[in-house]
């Protein structure tokens, strides 16, 4: 049991497409921001779906790299 704690904790996987899913979620409300100071209309519009798709990325990428491979492994 040890071993697979600390395999689990040395593993990295998983956590760089994460990572970019969110820095496109971070970019929408800038970009949104940016718009909406602007009074840019269609920079606001692209900016809500910017952040929008991010934000579902970020939530599909952790669950078919990090919550599934987690699953994987208990349930065994």
């Amino acid at each position: 049991m040890r071993s697979l704690v600390s395999r689990i904790h040395r593993e990295e996987d998983g956590h760089v497409p994460t990572s970019l899913a969110s820095l496109v979620a971070g970019a929408g409300p800038v970009l949104l921001a940016i718009g909406a100071a602007g009074d840019n209309d269609t920079l606001t519009i692209i900016g809500g779906i910017v952040a929008g798709v991010g934000i579902f990325a970020y939530a599909l990428a952790q669950h078919l790299t990090i919550d599934w491979e987690l699953f994987r492994r208990t349930s065994k």
